[in-house]
């Protein structure tokens, strides 16, 4: 009659087979493990006996960003009394009660007791949608930077402008203040150069939400801050005026 071995009482005839004087070398080699493999299967044997031979669970028994579970029991239910609270409320809350935890931990807590559905931290790539207007001069995009320092440690700022189709750069001044005026006159430039523009599509500094929605203001097309939702291919390594705008080093 033949019987399958358990993993133990396999582990176990290796350690005899060592104890009787096998290589190592060769009882690893015929059990598939490594030389080291085989040195830990003795010295547990030495340790605890037949048992030590048996297979060990893995999982991690201490969390040391694990906070306590009269704390979390504290969080659940202060969000099943009040459904609508996130955690940063449920941070200034829990401080007013004496317990000091962090943002990240009361947001694992509500996924792991169910309380909150979990968020991906990052949209897959393929989920951004890419997008350009149909044709040059429909769309131009302005941005000014942060500040720049000249060789002679004078301080400015970059004003830039992008065609949205072509990826052409229609502006690229350096200015001392990013105020209206400057904006304006090197977009006045741009505009003498190339023409003017369908629309223009802004942030919502106020250099340009205030001078250019002024009647008789410098731009003879439609200038429209940015709205949420409004850049929905990519993120700022997508910002076709992200490489214009990085540091001059």
């Amino acid at each position: 009659m033949l019987w399958e071995l358990s993993v133990a009482e396999q582990r176990y005839r290796a350690v005899l087979e060592v104890g009787i004087g096998v290589p190592v070398t060769e009882v690893a080699e015929r059990y598939g493990v490594s030389r080291q493999t085989v040195h830990t299967w003795l010295l547990r044997y030495r340790q605890e006996g037949i048992t030590g031979l048996e297979d060990r669970s893995h999982q991690v028994h201490n969390h040391p960003w694990r906070i306590p579970a009269e704390v979390e029991e504290v969080i659940c239910e202060l969000r099943r009394g009040h459904p609508k609270w996130g955690p940063r409320r449920l941070v200034f809350e829990m401080g007013r009660r004496g317990h000091q935890v962090t943002r990240s931990s009361v947001y694992r807590t509500l996924v792991r007791n169910g309380l909150v559905e979990p968020k991906s931290r990052r949209r897959r790539r393929k989920d951004y949608r890419r997008w350009e207007r149909a044709a040059a001069m429909e769309l131009w995009q302005l941005d000014v930077t942060a500040s720049a320092f000249l060789t002679d440690g004078t301080e400015v700022k970059t004003v830039t402008g992008m065609d949205d189709h072509s990826r052409f750069c229609v502006i690229a001044t350096a200015v001392r203040r990013a105020t209206a005026r400057p904006v304006c006159l090197a977009f006045v430039d741009a505009m003498r150069v190339y023409g003017v523009p369908e629309e223009v599509l802004t942030d919502n500094g106020k250099v340009f939400t205030g001078r250019f929605h002024k009647p008789g203001g410098a731009s003879g097309g439609a200038v429209r801050p940015d709205l949420p939702g409004e850049w929905d291919h990519s993120p700022a390594d997508e910002d076709p005026l992200a490489p214009l705008n990085r540091p001059i080093s």
